[in-house]
């Protein structure tokens, strides 16, 4: 099989390590057939994903293989990882709750099926509620999770409904490495345990890739990164999905606390630290583009990535809205955003024009800060409503988006919950700053005593000019002698659930 070239239509620069397109890049940097696919999917673009949201609905229950990291059976309102949902659905009652969301919810322009199980294991649900939706939403994107063993049975059918984006889950290349992930597979009407399951599921993954890319359609990868069991494999992931054409890989932290009920969360497996997942999606740099903004949703998630509202739309809930599917509406939304992102990259160029070169401040300087946003690109939320910070990693050259940090809420109620602060704390101990719209006295005094500095001078500016800012200061105050720079310490990915909701 002769495949188009890695990426459908992007490549990977030449030594300086920088992808020439992926989930950070603009119309500039991708043929215009591959922008047009990705500039309003949240999942796929790193800049829409501050603009627009995602759905996904619970059709497929059932699934064929048995991941040591998985368990869906598990239900918490307060949750956020893959397999968990609150209601399973029928493709009717999918549609209908993907249209009442949608005129709520103008800037939702993607739906997903992601589980709980595996679509492609279930494929009439999965494919009955992709043909009605392609009817009755035409401009919504269609995706679907799956992990890759039905795959390249179904590449013609998922290829017939206009399904343009799939993400298939490639934990490994190597199928002794896949045996310890993998207890089994059901294949060919048997389950088939050990490294044979592996290597069955393997061959099945690089085929359904390769059939894919012949086909144009964009494909992102989910790897599970396992400390001591694929965590330096994964760089030969990244090397063997890009022969094949991916278009994003996407390295995610273990999940593995023990009420989970997983095999590994019962054996004691433990997830990555922040500096090893970031050490490996690092060292991964040049290879397949990174996708570095997941927030492993849930199966029935719904709104921006880093929110659920799908409590709003429960099926009860659902029965008692008027909805109206105004297209224009949403369109006119969409026109909005466009205008909005226009400004965000003018005010990131006008900040990278007014950096300097300094005496005595190394000029590859590079540090994290941590952002607290509620989207459209802004510093615009409190300290105290955060759930999440999302992570810049900046220098004199460039703000660069490079994860997620899930956090406990420390407001409730009006009042500041200070047992949640060491919590918080630890979760961005290593970024040198953290940008608020607002911040109370004692998260202050807290954040400065472990070495990082609260800043709210720049409320509602768009986060990267926000940041090129705040770092061109703080170079200008190492020049001056006002301060010494010193490396930041590890931090920790948070797991479980919430200890409360906002």
């Amino acid at each position: 099989m002769t495949l188009p070239e890695a990426g459908g239509g992007c490549s990977s620069a030449g030594g300086d390590g920088k992808a020439s397109c992926g989930s950070s890049g603009g119309p500039d940097d991708m043929p215009a057939e591959i922008w047009d696919k990705v500039k309003n999917h949240p999942c796929y673009s790193e800049e829409a994903h501050h603009h627009f949201a995602r759905m996904h609905v619970a059709v497929a229950p059932a699934c064929n293989i048995q991941c040591n990291y998985c368990n869906r059976k598990y239900d918490c309102s307060n949750e956020s990882r893959p397999g968990v949902v609150s209601q399973k659905l029928t493709p009717e009652q999918a549609v209908k709750k993907v249209l009442a969301v949608a005129s709520e919810i103008p800037q939702m322009t993607v739906l997903g099926i992601a589980g709980p199980g595996d679509a492609l294991a279930n494929p009439k649900k999965t494919f009955d509620t992709m043909r009605a939706l392609s009817e009755k939403a035409p401009d919504i994107k269609l995706c679907l999770s799956t992990n890759g063993l039905a795959l390249p049975d179904m590449v013609d059918e998922i290829c017939r409904h206009n399904i343009d984006h799939v993400t298939i889950t490639i934990n490994m290349v190597d199928p002794e490495i896949g045996a310890k992930i993998y207890p089994w597979i059901f294949w060919n009407h048997q389950r088939v345990t050990g490294v044979e399951a592996a290597r069955i599921l393997h061959e099945r993954q690089m085929l359904g890739l390769e059939m894919l890319t012949a086909r144009g359609v964009l494909t992102k990868i989910n790897s599970v990164l396992i400390p001591g069991i694929n965590d330096q494999h994964l760089i030969e992931v990244n090397r063997e999905v890009k022969k094949r054409g991916a278009f994003l890989h996407n390295i995610m932290p273990l999940i593995s606390e023990a009420e989970h009920g997983t095999v590994f969360g019962l054996t004691g497996q433990r997830g990555p630290t922040a500096q090893e997942l970031k050490a490996v999606q690092d060292a991964c740099m040049g290879g397949a583009n990174l996708m570095r903004h997941c927030r492993q949703c849930r199966a029935d998630a719904v709104g921006l990535l880093g929110e659920d509202r799908s409590e709003e739309f429960t099926l009860d809930k659902i029965e008692s809205m008027e909805v109206v599917y105004d297209l224009d509406k949403r369109r006119a939304y969409q026109q909005k955003v466009e205008l909005e992102r226009q400004s965000q990259h003018q005010a990131k160029v006008d900040a990278l024009a007014a950096a300097l070169d300094l005496e005595n401040v190394d000029p590859d300087m590079q540090v994290l800060l941590a952002v607290a946003t509620e989207g459209h690109g802004k510093v615009n939320q409190h300290f105290g409503h955060a759930t999440e910070f999302q992570i810049f990693q900046v220098s004199k050259d460039e703000a660069l988006f490079v994860g997620h940090r899930r956090v406990d809420l420390y407001c409730q109620g009006g009042y500041g919950e200070d047992e949640q602060l060491p919590s918080i704390v630890n979760a961005i101990n290593d970024c040198h700053a953290v940008l608020v719209a607002k911040i109370g006295a004692c998260p202050r005094d807290e954040l400065l005593a472990a070495g990082i500095e609260p800043v709210d001078e720049y409320a509602h500016e768009y986060i990267e000019k926000a940041a090129l800012s705040w770092f061109a200061k703080y170079r200008q105050r190492i020049a001056n002698g006002e301060l010494r720079h010193q490396p930041r310490g590890d931090a920790t990915i948070r797991q479980g659930a919430f200890t409360a909701a906002a």
